[in-house]
């Protein structure tokens, strides 16, 4: 009971330094959740899901290292906020640095925009998501593809 209420606070702090929220609770379940003493991490197994205000994060498991404020996440991610579906393989996110990298089949859809790669290494502070290898885009009737593309979620452009 003590390292869940431990892991809880860290992961607060961690979400609310990754920006990910300001003012919200967040709700954090998962079929096990345990701190590894050998390792100094905390394991979520199953059905991993964090919700902050409109933010809904889930994944197969994930370990936190509170110490240097990292997440591993695997067995199938998913982020969804307002009209933003976005989906991969694995994650790690490097929270003092507010940026997570996202590797496997990555795609990010929303309303008349799609978006598919290899992997992609997002910021929150300047809310752009880089795009790399196999990159697959439709737009409304346009479709192309790149080795690399720039994407701002918050104005919906590519720079």
């Amino acid at each position: 009971m003590k390292y869940n209420k431990i892991f809880l606070s860290t992961l607060l702090i961690f979400i609310l330094l990754t920006g990910v929220a300001s003012a919200a609770k967040p709700i954090i379940t998962a079929d096990r959740t345990y701190f590894d003493i050998n390792s100094g991490l905390y394991i979520l197994n199953g059905n991993v899901y964090i919700e902050v205000r409109d933010r809904v994060i889930m994944a197969g498991q994930a370990r936190v290292n509170p110490t240097t404020m990292e997440v591993w996440g695997t067995g199938g991610i998913s982020v969804q906020q307002r009209d933003i579906n976005f989906t991969g393989d694995s994650v790690y996110i490097y929270g003092s640095k507010a940026q997570a990298k996202i590797d496997g089949g990555v795609n990010l859809s929303r309303s008349g925009l799609s978006i598919n790669a290899d992997n992609v290494d997002f910021n929150w502070r300047t809310r752009v998501a880089v795009f790399n290898g196999n990159v697959q885009v439709s737009q409304g009737s346009n479709n192309w593809s790149a080795d690399s593309v720039s994407y701002n979620v918050d104005s919906n452009s590519f720079l």
